[in-house]
């Protein structure tokens, strides 16, 4: 079968966690494939309208119904990116030193970063066709790379996207085997001008500081173009590979 070009995709596609840079991604899957009707699914609050859906990624029963929402469309699903991620928060801050590692705060950056990824998934599987191409495309980050740690710190999160990229890769080999025109892509945006970013920017040059917007057309632009020959690539937002 010969894949058809991504911007002529016809279907569904969700974006999960419509924060600064899932919003941006969202806006620019509708520019560049047009015959997509994109969906947002987060926490927060009840939908806004029937292109939001309510999904907390943490919430097992909410997980449960994605399939029958999605479903509901009368769509084939096309692509799924989950945009989101934790870094810090009330009673959450990326440890500098040994002795700041907490339980609590280990469990609650891999609930996150790692397990919900792979429960995204695993929910919308049972809609996967073997006969359409599919992407399942999820946020990692650079500092998740064991490879390229040169400066230790940050222990959940880094471990909890390393974590998420061990998955998703076991994911990719499966699903080759299962769903042949499944790609799935572990995508790292670069630093991006977001709440997530916003305590730890004082360093970035101002070059390297992404809006969310720019972050998102270079994102999609590196999703699209990967082909289910490369499913299972850790990549960043110029299309280069990172190391483990």
């Amino acid at each position: 079968m010969v894949e058809e070009a991504p911007t002529t995709w016809a279907g569904l596609a969700l974006v999960v966690g419509p924060g600064g840079i899932g919003a941006a991604v969202a806006a620019e899957l509708k520019r560049t494939c047009p015959d997509l009707k994109v969906l947002t699914a987060g926490r927060h609050g009840p939908p806004a309208s029937s292109l939001q859906l309510q999904l907390d990624l943490q919430n097992d029963s909410d997980l449960d119904g994605l399939s029958s929402s999605l479903r509901a469309q009368g769509l084939p699903l096309r692509l799924v990116f989950n945009c989101s991620g934790r870094l810090h928060g009330p009673g959450l801050q990326p440890e500098k030193r040994l002795q700041q590692i907490d339980r609590s705060q280990l469990e609650e950056q891999f609930g996150i970063n790692a397990m919900a990824p792979i429960l995204l998934a695993k929910a919308i599987e049972p809609l996967l066709q073997r006969d359409q191409p599919f992407h399942f495309a999820s946020l990692s980050a650079r500092v998740g790379s064991i490879g390229d740690n040169r400066t230790g710190g940050w222990y959940g999160y880094r471990a909890a996207k390393a974590a998420q990229n061990q998955l998703l890769r076991c994911l990719s080999i499966e699903w080759a085997r299962r769903w042949p025109l499944a790609t799935v892509s572990l995508l790292h945006p670069g630093t991006t001008d977001t709440a997530l970013s916003r305590p730890f920017q004082s360093f970035v040059a101002p070059d390297k500081l992404f809006t969310p917007e720019r972050a998102a057309r270079q994102l999609v632009e590196v999703l699209l173009q990967q082909t289910p020959e490369q499913s299972g690539a850790f990549l960043a937002w110029d299309g280069q590979s990172i190391d483990w």
